[in-house]
């Protein structure tokens, strides 16, 4: 029978950048009763956002950061600035990534690939709480 769950998770991260937070969405799933489904992460922000990448390598994620940085830099004379320096280029990084991410389940663990982790992508220099919704479907 076809079942669902959701669940608001909440993150703070401590500065920009990507922050591996597959462990809490790994143990939420494990406990839903959900064996084989969807599983749906939606971002509720406009200046931070999801992504899959690289759970092994610190480098992979520390270049990523720097071509962020490289192609929305802070300094570069957005109109859009209500709320500092950060404000636009933390918006144009979000919507070059994404706000949303869909992983399949199968016998109640998530379908990542080997070195594959789930990060939020914080974009602003001093970021508030962020809300990840989950929502799964399956039986």
């Amino acid at each position: 029978m076809l079942r669902q769950a959701s669940h608001i998770l909440a993150i703070r991260a401590g500065r920009p950048g990507l922050h591996d937070f597959t462990q809490k969405v790994t143990g939420w799933v494990g406990q839903s009763g959900i064996r084989d489904g969807l599983l749906t992460l939606f971002c509720r922000h406009t200046s931070a956002s999801l992504i899959i990448q690289e759970n092994a390598a610190p480098t992979a994620r520390r270049d990523l950061e720097a071509y962020f940085a490289r192609i929305a830099p802070q300094a570069a004379g957005y109109e859009h600035d209500d709320e500092g320096p950060d404000d636009m280029p933390a918006h144009l990084r979000a919507a070059l990534t994404a706000t949303q991410l869909s992983i399949p389940t199968l016998q109640g663990r998530l379908v990542l690939g080997t070195w594959q982790g789930i990060y939020l992508f914080e974009h602003r220099d001093r970021p508030p709480e962020r809300e990840i919704a989950l929502h799964l479907v399956g039986e």
